[in-house]
């Protein structure tokens, strides 16, 4: 990558001068979503707990909705801080901080998705190496913090750039992961199966990762008419995602009755489908363009009434603030009290036996992150 000059020169960077030095409405809106997180990861397992709130890789749950959402809080901070750094920075070792941001989140993430596997294959070797190996490296690996970082190198040379080259990028991204999903991609990343997109997953997680940056030039550039200007854009694109999802229809077993709804509309977004599915199906799995184009949408929608709540309103919710601050903390510790708790309960645990593990567990969780916060630990890479 070449560095023309020493000082980054930002296309289309708003003004800094209205905007405070850590936005609430930013905070709030990633402790929501790290709180929902807790919420649907610990429910999951649970045979009792509504189909709402389960990871179903056939159509979009309320689940499903939360880790488009962390990636639009990692896109907006994104963008903010490279455009203050840029003030300041050279460009070289601008970029070299992104770059060791990113590499730091890979290897964190792959120390925890493929840690304990690998440990436990030197007490105990498995049959087929290369079948482990590849279950590890294809699957576990690809998961939140791996996704995160190689999305932020994938962004890397377009964080800077002009916003319709950014809309540009996101799109040709999403275009190149229709035709790899078309030539062979689809398949293999269902069959395997994958997590979350899989190894290419990056193509289309792009999408709430830019929509991210663009809410933060809104902000920035016209911060009493950015309620409206984020809402407008969060709907277009649910509207997308949801058409997009349409296209399911072209396959020929699934076209529904000539000159009904059925023939030109889908099941909405949190509702089960009712024809087969395929790559136009909203699917966190395969990490389709209609989901991550709807989660991008809706991600918007939620922030613009947060930044309207919280930054024009003046409303704050502490626990919120304490997790949005460390969420990368509360990501780690939700893992461990997760595993640990659900060792000592059976997935057909009742309903009220459910309830009360999920108050024990949200309490630890926010106790955990809250104690680091007093100490002033925050985990930041």
């Amino acid at each position: 990558m070449e560095y023309p000059g020493d000082m980054l020169n930002v296309k289309a960077a708003p003004s800094l001068a209205a905007l405070p030095g850590r936005l609430a409405s930013l905070d709030q809106f990633r402790g929501y979503t790290v709180l929902a997180m807790f919420v649907v990861n610990f429910l999951g397992s649970f045979a009792v707990v509504p189909a709402i709130l389960k990871h179903h890789n056939t159509y979009c749950s309320y689940a499903d909705t939360v880790m488009p959402q962390f990636f639009f809080a990692a896109g907006f901070a994104y963008r903010l801080t490279y455009v203050r750094r840029s003030a300041s920075m050279a460009r070289r070792p601008l970029y070299l901080r992104y770059l060791r941001r990113a590499v730091g989140l890979i290897v964190l993430g792959a120390l925890m998705y493929l840690g304990p596997d690998v440990a436990a294959a030197l007490f105990r070797p498995p049959p087929d190496v290369g079948t482990w190996a590849l279950r590890l490296l294809g699957r576990n690996l690809f998961q939140t913090l791996v996704h995160l970082g190689v999305t932020s190198l994938w962004i890397m040379p377009v964080i800077g750039a002009a916003p319709r080259a950014r809309v540009a990028f996101a799109a040709a991204s999403a275009a190149l992961h229709v035709a790899l999903s078309y030539r062979f991609y689809y398949d293999w990343e269902m069959a395997f199966p994958g997590i979350d997109g899989g190894p290419l997953g990056f193509l289309t997680w792009t999408v709430p990762m830019l929509a991210g940056a663009a809410a933060y030039d809104i902000v920035a550039g016209s911060p009493h008419a950015a309620v409206r200007r984020i809402a407008v854009r969060g709907a277009a694109m649910m509207l997308l995602g949801y058409a997009l999802a349409c296209v399911n229809l072209a396959a020929p077993n699934n076209a529904g009755p000539t000159g009904t709804a059925a023939a030109v509309f889908v099941e909405p977004p949190f509702v089960p489908p009712s024809r087969p599915v395929n790559y136009w199906t909203m699917s966190q799995r395969a990490g389709s363009v209609s989901y991550l184009v709807f989660g991008a949408g809706l991600s918007l929608a939620l922030y613009a009434l947060f930044y309207w709540m919280c930054d024009l309103r003046g409303l704050r919710w502490g626990a919120l603030a304490t997790l949005g601050s460390n969420a990368l903390a509360g990501y780690v510790v939700h893992l461990a009290l997760d595993e640990l708790i659900k060792r000592f309960v059976s997935p057909e645990a009742s309903a009220a036996s459910v309830a009360g593990l999920l108050a024990v567990f949200l309490g630890c969780c926010y106790a955990a992150v809250r104690a680091l916060e007093k100490r002033a630990i925050f985990l930041r890479l």
